[in-house]
């Protein structure tokens, strides 16, 4: 008897078959306007792209355009590929420009797809970017696909890593642009580190089309992209805060050596807090608990690790001036191996050895935050369905399944459980021969590279021939995946999402034929072209008889996606197939989720050695514990999610500000602002509102505006004179400030001073930046204890990275003024010196890039090392005389 959802969705329909059916009059329009396309001469396919544009620019929406912009295209790709885009693939292109993810089965051709939405909307002239999952398909699509854009008059580029920043440009300046989601985001960080606008790649962000979208917006969405490199010197401040440690006695600190953890007691905090104190570390009127002192806690915190928890010559020895780690499995030295997050440097400083440079933070941002940039953001996928409500909820992104081309003739089989994982594969095992010795093919697919192997061993014993597509064999992927549908193939295979090459049953026609005339150049292509189409066809047929592709899975994946990505690459456009998944209750999630309740009812069925349960009820429970462990996931990537929204925001107002630096010609109002903010902060805090004058601290005023403005003014007297409040004394420190930077203009040349500005603001939003990273990467590593407290450690990472992203700003502002102020016009003999330094930086560089690996020549001719008179007078950061490549400062110039 069917209930009720089944009688409503029977009458009705379900939401996906209204949305499908709504778009079935577009189509028709398109259909219609066929005979008018293929009427057409190539020059006028092309002439109509200029009229579609022509007719967007004046007004017509995108929609108005896609019933002719539809039909074009698909001329253009019969023309170029020979391929006639089926209705539904109309349909899935339609509800791609449309901004949602269209659900398409395996085979139903996606990639041609894409040339429908990525047309139309490259009319608007704004640039289309279409996502892969890896720089094989993307040059592979662009190339194939670029025929179709290159009928229609438009241009296609392709992203690829370590390319030519000239043709990166021109990729970008495409109509459309095929790249991999790690690229794109990569470039995006790399654009909001440059210092000129011609220097940037990308150009605003108005469409995407992701294919898989599910592998690339949820899969790899977990890992963020970070440009990192090396920080600033801080030897010093872990050496100076690793002096204070040895005076830490025993109530200070509490050790838990079972979880390697140490921490200070509050007695421990407050010691280390005065210690800091005294030491000029930590600001006297800042404490431990300041937000601002997040960064010294945490140099503080991993003092404390390197000395109690870090035993020399049991964790690490020293060798050679360096710490090396010792691994406390095998007692080998791990040479190269380094502990993150500034761990090293403080052993390094316990050990009083040279301490190298930590990595750090330059910029990062997560997929999810990137793909969000897009104006409108589309998807491809096979299985998208079991994630829609993460898709909606974090890129608002709709999930329509397209109806396949034909109707699915592929049979699913219900899972087969047996108790232990020998018998599931000795099941396994007599499934394969049993489908080899008919000639059907076998997809068998696995969860891990050391399972394939194992499968691979027992395949080989018993003498079937099998192919193994695995990490290992990643050059191969295209070919063994499309020999794996010819007659009699078994194939292993670890994970078939994103594999971009159909398993074609008989055979792939193309790559037989690339085989061909690679064996015998001389051959002619049409001749052969002929010959193995004639073979695979007759191959098919035999391959149709024997049941088609046999998808047999051995094990369930957590995520329902992933295992129906494996059984789509059975039953493609109609051809029949069968999968099957086998299971024992000894697999990971059979094991996690009920296995005990499964193995007390076969124990009670009294199955015997070798058996099988097979029955829709474990089908229905495995499902459940499924989408369980896909839920838990996702509140995961979710919760990680919103912690990165919260420098996203940030991020974007940094980058944003960047921007508008960028394109200004003239920043002097934004600087004249910044110093006026200075002087408002410097007066409210020496001269408080509402005091009076004999509170006010005139002499530290006069101090600060030296230091900080450059600016020498009678302020002492000023809070002696009658009427004088504070807003008298801004008005005329505004002025005294104003005057000295014209003087100062005057003396550079005003475009001299306006260059000037521009690179020292962008150099220290950059370096301030960088910090805050570094500072946030700190919180967030320890915000999470407040959950101990009872307190969010979400709003309370929120409250305190507000607070110090507008420390940040303040800083920036301090830090811009006090740096304008202190620069001056070179006098000759400076401009000189700087000359040599530049030549000497020049020569270090072509020497490092000549004689790598060789003692090089010194840089400094008659250089002595015995006699720094013979050294020249390098700076501190400059490459060292004696030709090392090393910074003077660690070389010849470092201090004993």
């Amino acid at each position: 008897m069917l209930g009720f959802g089944a009688i409503t969705r029977k009458v009705f329909g379900t939401p996906n078959d209204r949305k499908i059916k709504a778009v079935r009059p577009i189509v028709e329009q398109i259909n219609a306007l066929e005979a008018e396309c293929k009427a057409r001469s190539n020059a006028e396919l092309t002439a109509k792209t200029d009229e579609l544009k022509k007719r967007y620019a004046e007004g017509e929406t995108l929609d108005d355009l896609l019933p002719e912009a539809f039909a074009n295209c698909r001329e253009a790709a019969w023309r170029a590929l020979g391929l006639r885009a089926f209705d539904v693939q109309l349909i899935g292109g339609i509800f791609l420009h449309r901004g949602n993810i269209a659900e398409m089965k395996t085979g139903e051709g996606k990639t041609l797809v894409a040339t429908f939405p990525a047309y139309l909307n490259a009319l608007a002239g704004k640039g289309v970017h279409i996502v892969t999952v890896n720089d094989y398909l993307a040059k592979r699509d662009a190339e194939w696909m670029g025929k179709v854009y290159a009928r229609l008059g438009m241009t296609t580029g392709v992203i690829y890593p370590q390319q030519p920043e000239s043709e990166k440009k021109d990729a970008y300046g495409a109509d459309v642009t095929y790249a991999t989601n790690n690229e794109l985001g990569f470039d995006y960080l790399r654009d909001n580190m440059k210092a000129e606008l011609d220097q940037m790649m990308q150009r605003p962000h108005f469409y995407a089309i992701v294919d898989e979208v599910d592998s690339i917006l949820i899969d790899e969405a977990r890992t963020p992209l970070i440009i990192s490199g090396p920080s600033e010197d801080r030897s010093d401040l872990y050496t100076a805060i690793d002096k204070l440690v040895p005076d830490i006695e025993e109530e200070h600190f509490s050790l838990d050596e079972k979880t390697r953890n140490v921490t200070y007691t509050d007695e421990g905090n407050e010691f280390i807090e005065q210690k800091l104190h005294e030491a000029g570390i930590l600001p006297e009127d800042q404490s431990l608990y300041d937000p601002e002192s997040t960064t010294i806690v945490h140099h503080v915190t991993q003092a404390l690790r390197a000395h109690k928890l870090f035993l020399k010559d049991q964790h690490y020895i020293v060798r050679d001036g360096q710490v090396v780690l010792i691994d406390e499995f095998t007692g080998r030295m791990m040479a190269g191996r380094r502990l993150s997050d500034g761990l090293h440097q403080a052993i390094e400083a316990k050990e009083g050895v040279a301490i190298q440079p930590e990595n750090v933070t330059l910029a990062s941002v997560t997929f999810q935050n990137y793909f969000r940039l897009y104006e409108k953001l589309a998807g491809m996928t096979g299985t998208a369905s079991t994630e829609a409500e993460e898709f909606r909820e974090i890129y608002g992104l709709g999930v329509v399944e397209i109806p396949t081309n034909m109707p699915i003739a592929r049979i699913d089989d219900h899972d087969q459980v047996y108790r232990t994982a020998r018998e599931k594969f000795d099941g396994i095992l007599a499934e394969i021969k049993t489908a080899h010795e008919k000639g059907q093919p076998v997809l068998v697919g696995t969860t891990s590279i050391e399972k394939s192997e194992f499968l691979s061993e027992m395949l080989e014993k018993e003498g079937i021939p099998h192919n193994v597509l695995n990490a290992r064999q990643h050059e191969k992927e295209a070919q063994i995946v499309a020999e794996a549908g010819r007659l009699g193939a078994v194939t292993i295979a670890t994970n078939m999402a994103g594999r971009g090459t159909d398993i074609q049953l008989g055979g792939n026609v193309d790559m037989k034929v690339l085989e061909a005339l690679a064996a015998d150049p001389e051959a002619s292509p049409d001749e052969v072209r002929k010959q193995v189409e004639a073979e695979v066809a007759e191959e098919k047929a035999k391959v149709l008889e024997a049941g088609g592709l046999f998808v047999l899975a051995t094990e369930r994946h957590e995520s329902r996606r992933i295992d129906n990505q494996l059984r789509g690459r059975s039953g493609r456009q109609g051809d029949p197939g069968r999968s099957a998944f086998f299971l024992s209750l000894e697999d990971d999630l059979m094991r996690i989720f009920g296995s005990d309740r499964l193995d007390k009812v076969l124990s009670t069925l009294g199955m015997k050695e070798g058996e099988a349960i097979v029955h829709p009820w474990v089908n229905k429970s495995l499902e459940k514990a499924q989408a369980k462990v896909e839920a838990r996931n996702f509140d995961i990537r979710k919760q990680l999610l919103k912690f990165d929204d919260v420098m996203n925001d940030q991020r974007r107002v940094i980058f944003g500000q960047r921007l508008e630096i960028m394109r200004a010609e003239d920043l002097s109002e934004i600087v004249q602002d910044m110093r006026h903010q200075v002087i408002d902060d410097l007066v409210d805090e020496y001269m408080p509102p509402k005091s009076y004058a004999e509170q006010w601290e005139a002499e530290a005023l006069h101090e600060q505006l030296k230091e900080k403005l450059g600016i020498d003014v009678p302020v002492d007297d000023w809070a002696e004179e009658d009427g004088v409040d504070q807003e008298v004394v801004r008005e005329r420190l505004y002025e005294a400030s104003d005057k000295f930077m014209a003087d100062k203009t005057e003396a550079f040349g005003d475009g001299t001073m306006r260059t000037i500005e521009k690179q020292l603001l962008l150099q220290t939003i950059d370096t301030k930046w960088r910090e805050h990273l570094v500072t946030l990467e700190h919180l967030r590593s320890v915000v999470g204890f407040r959950g101990y407290a009872q307190r969010d450690p979400l709003n309370e990472y929120k409250t305190e990275a507000f607070t110090l992203f507008e420390s940040m700003l303040n800083a920036l502002r301090v830090d811009v003024a006090q740096k304008l102020a202190q620069i001056r016009p070179l006098s000759k003999e400076e401009q000189e010196a700087m000359v040599r330094q530049i030549a000497l930086q020049q020569q270090s560089m072509k020497v490092a890039a000549e004689n790598d690996g060789i003692a090089p020549e010194p840089l400094v001719e008659g250089f002595d090392e015995t006699r720094p008179e013979t050294w020249g007078n390098p700076g501190r950061n400059d490459p060292c005389p004696c030709g090392s490549g090393k910074k003077f400062k660690h070389c010849h110039g470092r201090l004993v």
